[in-house]
């Protein structure tokens, strides 16, 4: 790209809820959003939730010849479930999964075996190098008695942290927040992304941005009662300092069922940016140079978020140090009933008593606490390690708030 020319960018977004065994007409659901992006040709797609390799593949082998780069993003026990195909050449690719992503124990929910991260692609397109990330941050479940949302909000610092200093960045995923929750107003105000859709010059598609909405047949009608619009869960962002103006021409999203289909793509809404990015004159640079900056007239605000994302944190921290401690004497009193009965058993084979109790019983109740024991154990190991992320983050945010403090006025 030389000279004032515009580059045009078209990027595609999509939740798209494929689960196997689990997820309603998954397979006749992917091949239709495969047909749908070999007819759309878009320059970037970015795909959460494709949790089963096969559908990856199947998709790959599809879209091969519009889309001939693609990378696939494997972590946890399940898969992230991320996966990005572009028009252009990728030449390098990052996975971060996120220190925080739930319980182990909450079986139901399952995020934890997902291993939530944020995928990195870095793709070359016109002579400029682009930074483009995908991601899924943990569900909130209960907006009531959201027992994440400390997770959550650690997943948005250090997505944050991961995006915060780099030049171009191009960023889509389902964050599991509404646009004014605090983990979204700590996102933009610490990266300074702009979000797509407040941008957008022109827009097409559910009312307010909405993508997840009570006209899809697939979604949950009950959890949707308090918004009966719906809700916009799903984001395309996107930053750029130096030398290059990025701005949002059109945003676009799905309504429902796809065209002439009785069935939506997914439970979500697709999300479809056209971008123009444009190279600066040199005495535009000027301005942009200090875009990294956080201005005085944003800085309180931006202080105000910080700290009430600390608050939220401190909260779960507590919660997790309650925990901790509650696992740690499960521990102890498990040890104790195994040291007690070790003692009997001794005393018996030294002759000093009779056998306590009944041979069966005396083994079950051992076994029980060995299992005791075990699982104790191991959920006192696991908190420990959520306290420490949970203390990492709050102090991470403390310095931030420092930094903001002290950092000099304009002008």
């Amino acid at each position: 790209m030389e000279g004032d020319s515009t580059l045009q960018l078209r990027v595609f977004d999509l939740n798209c809820w494929a689960i196997r065994y689990l997820s309603k007409r998954r397979q006749e659901r992917m091949r239709l959003i495969g047909d749908v992006l070999l007819q759309e040709c878009f320059d970037l797609i970015l795909l959460q939730e494709v949790w089963s390799e096969q559908d990856y593949s199947d998709l790959k082998a599809k879209l091969g010849g519009c889309y001939p780069f693609s990378h696939y993003f494997r972590s946890g026990v399940i898969g992230s479930g991320l996966c990005v195909f572009s028009r252009f050449t990728i030449l390098d690719t990052l996975l971060y999964q996120y220190s925080l992503n739930g319980y182990p124990y909450m079986l139901q929910h399952g995020d934890w075996f997902c291993g939530k991260s944020v995928g990195l692609v870095i793709v070359k397109i016109s002579g400029i190098i682009f930074n483009v990330y995908v991601t899924h941050l943990h569900a909130e479940y209960c907006r009531e008695k959201d027992a994440y949302l400390p997770h959550r909000l650690v997943q948005a610092w250090e997505l944050a942290q991961f995006i915060r200093q780099l030049m171009w960045c191009c960023w889509g995923g389902d964050l599991n927040m509404h646009p004014d929750d605090v983990g979204i107003r700590l996102l933009r105000g610490w990266t300074g992304l702009q979000d797509a859709f407040a941008e957008a010059k022109h827009f097409e598609g559910c009312k307010d941005g909405c993508t997840l909405i009570p006209n899809n047949c697939f979604t949950i009608k009950t959890e949707l009662l308090p918004f009966p619009l719906g809700i916009r869960i799903d984001y395309i962002l996107y930053k750029a300092i130096s030398s290059f103006m990025v701005k949002c021409e059109e945003l676009k999203t799905t309504t429902g069922s796809a065209p002439g289909r009785d069935i939506p793509f997914s439970d979500h809404e697709a999300v479809m940016a056209t971008l123009h990015i444009r190279r600066q004159r040199e005495a535009e640079n000027a301005t942009l140079s200090t875009a990294g900056k956080v201005g005085s007239a944003a800085r309180p605000a931006l202080m105000d978020v910080v700290m009430e994302a600390r608050t939220e944190v401190g909260v779960g921290l507590r919660a997790a140090q309650r925990q901790r401690y509650s696992t740690g004497r499960l521990a102890v009193l498990a040890l104790l009933l195994l040291l007690l009965q070790a003692v009997a058993v001794l005393g018996t084979l030294a002759g000093l008593g009779g056998q306590p109790f009944p041979k069966l019983s005396f083994s079950l109740l051992a076994f029980l606490a060995v299992a005791i024991l075990l699982l104790a154990t191991g959920l006192h190991l696991f908190h420990t390690i959520e306290v420490k992320m949970l203390q990492g983050t709050e102090e991470q945010m403390r310095m931030a708030l420092r930094v903001l403090q002290e950092q000099p006025s304009d002008g």
